[in-house]
């Protein structure tokens, strides 16, 4: 049940990074210019409350070091790169394995 519940969620991230391609696309097409959004815009454009708290948070309880140079590059990714990624890793994480087929020779 765990494991389906992880690799619907990781569907739906997948789906969610074809849309920001999409989207992408739709911006360059329009510009006339490859344009495409950072994880950190797009989290700040849906709600740049948690994305500050989520700064404090970071630097505050765990290490700065780990939001500045760490994070940071994260966050100037493509979103669809990263919300993509994380999907098709999630996907690929609870893909059930294929058993080996033993061969009987004669």
């Amino acid at each position: 049940m765990f494991r389906f519940l992880l690799r619907m969620f990781g569907l739906l991230l997948v789906s969610i990074g074809i849309i920001g391609v999409v989207v992408d696309g739709t911006k360059s097409i329009a510009a006339n210019a490859l344009v495409l959004t950072p994880l950190g815009e797009a989290w700040y454009a849906l709600s740049p409350e948690t994305l500050n708290l989520s700064q404090a948070a970071v630097e505050r309880h765990v290490h700065p070091f780990l939001w500045d140079p760490i994070i940071q590059s994260v966050l100037l990714l493509p979103n669809w790169a990263v919300i993509g990624s994380l999907g098709f890793l999630l996907v690929l994480l609870t893909t059930p394995r294929r058993r080996e087929v033993k061969h009987i020779t004669v």
